[in-house]
């Protein structure tokens, strides 16, 4: 599975995006289980807002677009993991 975060906006409008492929990874069940919990077609549509981030997460060709208010439980675990991967 290939997963990829990208965050936009914010005060200073920085972009920020990192991917990650957890086909060879050992850990790739967990992956797994955090995009199914995090339940992407239910994501509704981002209300902007100034000075807040926005996410776009992208797995396997589906897309999901989040504001930062609306940013929550698993959804919000799989984006702050995918950011901060090595």
């Amino acid at each position: 599975m290939h997963i990829t975060v990208t965050r936009t906006g914010g005060f200073a409008g920085l972009r920020l995006q990192r991917s990650v492929d957890t086909a060879q990874r050992a850990d790739a069940s967990e992956w797994d289980e955090l995009v199914k919990t995090a339940r992407l077609d239910s994501v509704s549509r981002p209300k902007n807002k100034p000075d807040r981030f926005t996410y776009r997460v992208e797995v396997d060709g589906r897309t999901v677009t989040v504001a930062e208010p609306d940013l929550h439980g698993p959804l919000h675990t799989l984006v702050e993991r995918v950011l901060h991967q090595e």
